[in-house]
């Protein structure tokens, strides 16, 4: 091992294409350690599509393990949450949260188990493990007792700094922003449901689609509000980044998340939110955003109204709990702590990699 530390391989295959938060966290993380002088190597391969399920296997357990051996690396981060079967070295796991052994029982069952059971027999030969939250601490001790709560340490995830530096400018027309995978468990359709009663104000959701989005879209069509639902996918990060510029209010209705970028997100650009009683978004929020249960239409009716209504009183709060934010969510508390983790491994056994 070099003088300066270990070398790290991360797994960035989810920073190709259309990132999401994982992308987002991948990228955040690897960045941080380069500023610290980590000796860091991002793995990844283009002509692999990370959506695509087969390929996405393809990658974790062939592509991956070799690119970590033809680098040399001392540690192998898994920060995407999923892992190899056998790697040529220590694996360190980041795991965002179990919502596919809590909440994905709609999707295909062959990606129920390899991205459930199958990476959660993987996190028990990990050796070390990374969660996003004290929520998604205990729901993994919950799933997997035996880990043990030494073997996993809490890493809040960043916001960019981009993201941080949002100059606020919302327009007069009331606009709510979704950001996230329109996917079943982020609970979008409630959004929808409440905008009958929200006269005047517009929806915009951000984020790659599922067959959820026809759900929706077919929702807002029965309930005559289609002409004021956006779903414009995946964007570019000049798009997102005048998203959260614009915005009226961010909503985050999510009923099962790990960590929650969207809120973070929104709090580090001071974006008035509401967000779900739910999950991890509380611990989140940490007392900055009203919360609401998500399948309450009623009680997102009223906490939104009450921010388009007095849009001035709920710029000026997220003013001030933007300056929070920015400093509970800044990449350098994570960085320090992956680094110090990395040296670890390293310098130890590496049974069960």
């Amino acid at each position: 091992m070099n003088a300066d530390g270990p070398l790290v391989g991360i797994d960035a295959q989810l920073t190709l294409g259309t990132a999401t938060g994982i992308g987002e966290y991948v990228r955040g993380l690897a960045d941080a350690l380069d500023a610290t002088g980590a000796r860091v190597v991002r793995l990844c391969e283009p002509r692999l599509d990370p959506w695509r399920f087969d390929r996405r296997v393809a990658w974790d357990q062939a592509v991956l393990p070799r690119a970590a051996a033809r680098a040399k690396v001392d540690v192998l981060h898994c920060a995407a949450g999923t892992l190899p079967l056998a790697s040529p070295v220590p694996v360190v796991a980041t795991v965002h949260d179990v919502a596919w052994l809590r909440v994905q029982a709609h999707a295909r069952p062959y990606a129920r188990w390899y991205f459930g059971r199958f990476q959660l027999a993987r996190y028990r030969r990990a050796a070390a493990i990374f969660v996003d939250s004290f929520f998604s601490r205990d729901e993994l001790l919950a799933v997997a007792p035996e880990l043990g709560a030494a073997r996993v340490a809490v890493l809040y995830p960043g916001v960019a700094s981009d993201l941080m530096a949002v100059v606020r400018r919302p327009p007069e027309a009331p606009t709510m922003l979704a950001v996230g995978t329109v996917e079943v468990r982020k609970n979008l359709g409630v959004l929808v449901e409440a905008l009958p009663a929200l006269p005047g104000v517009r929806l915009v959701a951000i984020g790659p689609p599922t067959p959820y989005r026809d759900v929706v879209l077919a929702r807002a069509t029965e309930l005559g509000v289609a002409d004021r639902i956006e779903l414009r996918g995946y964007v570019t990060r000049e798009a997102l980044l005048e998203a959260y510029a614009t915005a009226t209010v961010a909503a985050v209705p999510s009923r099962y998340e790990g960590f929650g970028y969207g809120v973070a997100q929104a709090l580090c650009a001071g974006v008035p939110l509401v967000a779900a009683a739910a999950a991890s978004l509380p611990e989140i929020a940490a007392g900055a955003a009203p919360l609401v249960a998500p399948d309450d239409r009623a009680g997102w009716i009223d906490a939104l109204r009450a921010i388009v209504a007095n849009r001035e009183a709920a710029e000026n709060a997220a003013a001030i709990g933007r300056v929070v934010a920015r400093e509970r969510f800044g990449w350098a508390v994570g960085a320090a702590l992956a680094r110090t983790t990395y040296a670890r491994v390293a310098d130890g056994p590496i049974d069960g990699t």
